[in-house]
């Protein structure tokens, strides 16, 4: 027999096999005899007081064996296929786009313009420890895109874009374990991701997929409104091929400022967009642990985390008409040089599996709407992404231009003082004592200041100097929308181009964008 059972228990509980056992046999009056299997199937965390919740639903078989379903997607043989369907960037769109041709018997050709999973980390660790930055292979471009490298986060709020769960049973289906299924804020961890994402290149190419590293897109040729062909350049020859093509799935990602500037040339419709740009905030992982779960002791805390996750936050505030909030927050995480060029400073934020490093940071945002990019109104369609440009080239100069970046603690930053010795900090490349106002500018710094009082109202003890600023944070998403018909998906020009994910400003995720390439495949085959 077969229930199910939804559940509120201590920590304690929740966590321990034999006591969750022992729970569910009282719940549901069980003998002694009786032997149960338990499958947790969601989980998610109550903090909202001291006394801790764990919130479960659960599926529970009686004196039977369980019914547990395996995970099985079938991809076709798609070697000799009828149709092919070009892709440019092998990112979570450009890769679900790919899976999801596979599923329909349709032959997809990725063009990316990175390495692969592995060769990247010898770049990430020349930025980290060298300064110096590859322009295609970095933590924003190569194989898995921007996601791979820094973190792996599932939660989304667009579950009426899509299938959430095909899109994270592929995941375990390419070898990600099963609990990205039940909790509330699915988490993959950096170190982890990378394998998985090699996994699905290989199914890729198992079925008759191609893909290609190293291929960068330079050009779009079109005639009557349809894109007939892509020129790409092969870096490692340095020859340029001209490939043939009847669709193209445009999914290069927010950090592609190459593609916007081509597409602007070429007089192919593109928009400025709102997006929001701010720091980088870091804690000592305790810290926060001890404010979300109303700890009172050093003590405490250790005991709590026995049981509970490193803890999370999400902050929100309306500052002067505009929102100041938290972005990608990274429990037990890193902060990271995100940069694609030399001369400019990015940063980023990623956590391991275990979530289990010293630091907790975030993002810190301003929203920004078009009225803030009048000084840069004669850029046109780029005048947001020149601003974001002018930032990150700011903060590489005041950081002394190398990748170490410019930086304040948090509680002197409020005050608007410069911080004589800056606290630790897990950013590799190191930091440099400036006032963050001069890089952020009058009107975001003082607004992100205003913002950071509120959050120390919402959270006490978050506004200290144990806690350090770092900047910038830039990239939350592109400032670019890449205009597409809201039905056919279709460029509202180009009408076989598919703008995708969040190079073109429709996602803001590794989810997001997953569901959006397969939307752009679907949108494709019907078509057909």
């Amino acid at each position: 027999m077969k229930k199910e059972l939804n559940l509120v228990l201590a920590p304690h509980i929740a966590y321990d096999e034999q006591l969750l056992k022992q729970e569910v046999a009282q719940q549901l009056s069980l003998n002694p005899t009786d032997s149960i299997f338990i499958k947790l199937l969601r989980r998610s965390v109550d903090a909202r007081s001291r006394n801790i919740k764990i919130n479960l639903k659960l599926a529970v078989w009686i004196n039977e064996t369980s019914q547990d379903e395996k995970i099985d997607i079938i991809y076709r043989d798609v070697s000799d296929a009828k149709h092919t369907i070009t892709i440019i960037g092998a990112g979570p769109a450009g890769l679900y786009a790919a899976l999801r041709c596979l599923e329909l018997g349709i032959k997809p050709v990725i063009f990316e313009r990175g390495k692969d999973v592995q060769a990247r980390r010898r770049d990430l660790a020349a930025i980290n420890k060298e300064h110096l930055v590859n322009p295609e292979s970095n933590y924003c471009f190569g194989e898995g895109g921007a996601g791979t490298y820094s973190d792996g986060k599932l939660y989304t709020r667009s579950s009426k874009r899509g299938d959430i769960e095909h899109i994270l049973k592929t995941f375990v289906y390419h070898g990600a374990e099963e609990v990205i299924l039940v909790d509330a804020h699915p988490h993959i961890g950096t170190n982890k991701l990378p394998k998985i994402i090699s996994n699905m290149r290989e199914t890729i190419l198992k079925y008759g997929g191609e893909f290609y590293f190293e291929s960068k897109l330079i050009d779009i040729k079109y005639t009557n409104n349809l894109v007939t062909s892509v020129l790409i350049k092969k870096l490692i020859a340095d020859t340029i091929i001209e490939h043939v093509t009847s669709h193209v799935i445009l999914a290069t990602g927010h950090s592609a400022r190459d593609i916007y500037e081509l597409l602007h040339e070429k007089n192919i419709l593109i928009e400025a967009k709102p997006f929001a740009l701010g720091v980088r905030v870091e804690h000592p992982q305790e810290y926060i642990d001890s404010i979300q779960y109303s700890c009172n002791s050093h003590i405490e805390v250790l005991e709590k985390r026995d049981y509970l996750p490193a803890a999370a936050y999400s902050l929100v505030q309306q500052i002067q008409g505009a929102g100041v909030y938290s972005f990608c927050m990274c429990p037990g995480g890193i902060i990271a040089p995100c940069a694609t060029a030399q001369n400019e400073i990015v940063t980023n934020g990623w956590s391991p599996s275990k979530r289990n490093n010293p630091y907790a940071n975030s993002g810190i945002v301003l929203g920004l709407e078009l009225l803030d990019f009048e000084p840069y109104k004669k850029y046109g369609a780029l005048a947001g992404l020149q601003l974001q440009k002018d930032m990150e080239h700011r903060a590489w100069l005041m950081g002394g231009k190398t990748q170490a970046a410019p930086a304040q603690n948090l509680q002197d930053f409020v005050n608007n003082k410069v911080s004589s010795k800056l606290i630790d900090c897990s950013y590799v490349p190191g930091v440099t004592s400036v006032q963050m106002n001069d890089v952020l500018g009058k009107n975001i710094g003082s607004k992100l200041q205003l913002g950071f009082k509120a959050f120390g109202h919402k959270m006490r003890g978050y506004v200290s100097n144990e806690a350090i600023i770092v900047g910038v944070e830039s990239r939350t998403s592109t400032p670019v929308r890449i205009p597409r018909d809201k039905v056919t998906l279709q460029h509202v020009q180009l009408k076989n181009l598919y703008p995708c994910a969040e190079g073109a400003g429709y996602a803001g995720g590794i989810v997001s964008a997953a569901m959006d390439g397969i939307n752009c495949i679907n949108a494709i085959y019907n078509t057909y």
